[in-house]
């Protein structure tokens, strides 16, 4: 059986959602903090780096939000929530995933995180740093919102629910305690939060990582 290694409310709530929405058996493990945050032993064995998500199936153990979602997807059940491979679809849903996982949650990280970009104990320059990621995340919300407003659908690939929903609703979650302009306040994206809200899957996990109110 599959095994997810999770924290609530981190990037594990991709795949976490996503193994619900293949109606997938699976296992979750929940990663304790230790004395160094997350790097645990128990996690470092997994992941070097000591960062959750980590999936094992079997012999396989995988690390890395992406990769664990397009492995999920490269299986029978998983097929169907990507566009067909050769097509320019399957393309821009490359790129869409690889934008999300490289450029936005990357930057979601500096703002979360923003005393390891600056010197130790440099305060003024880390809330320089985290104000900064978020005018750079705005930017991204106007892309997101952009491209909903543009095919009009009601997922983010358009009238089909995908792997990259998951990963979008997340990363637009993680939003929520911002200064000025969370997700929800964009037009397309708060109707489009609300529809991630009401799917079964989301719910599931929701309730499994006992998160609470605000949910986006």
């Amino acid at each position: 059986m599959i095994q997810l290694y999770y924290r609530p409310s981190t990037a594990s709530l991709i795949p976490h959602i996503l193994l619900y929405e293949l109606d997938t058996p699976f296992e979750l493990v929940l990663v304790n903090s230790g004395s160094n945050g997350q790097k645990s032993a128990e996690l470092l064995q997994l992941n070097p780096n000591g960062l959750v998500p980590v999936l094992k199936d079997g012999a396989l153990v995988l690390y890395e939000t992406a990769a664990i979602c397009l492995y999920l997807i490269d299986t029978p059940k998983g097929q169907r929530l990507a566009p067909a491979l050769g097509t320019p679809e399957r393309a821009h849903f490359y790129k869409w995933l690889i934008w999300l996982t490289n450029t936005m949650q990357s930057t979601l990280m500096a703002y979360f995180n923003p005393g390891r970009w600056v010197q130790e104990g440099n305060e003024a320059a880390a809330a320089e740093v985290k104000a900064r990621a978020q005018e750079k995340v705005h930017s991204m919300l106007d892309q997101l919102d952009s491209e909903m407003a543009r095919h009009g659908g009601e997922w983010f690939m358009g009238s089909a629910f995908s792997a990259l929903d998951p990963y979008v609703f997340v990363l637009c979650r993680w939003t929520r305690g911002f200064s000025s302009r969370p997700a929800r306040d964009y037009p397309h994206l708060s109707p489009y939060l609300k529809r991630m809200l009401a799917r079964t899957a989301t719910q599931q996990a929701f309730l499994a990582e006992n998160l609470v109110e605000p949910f986006v």
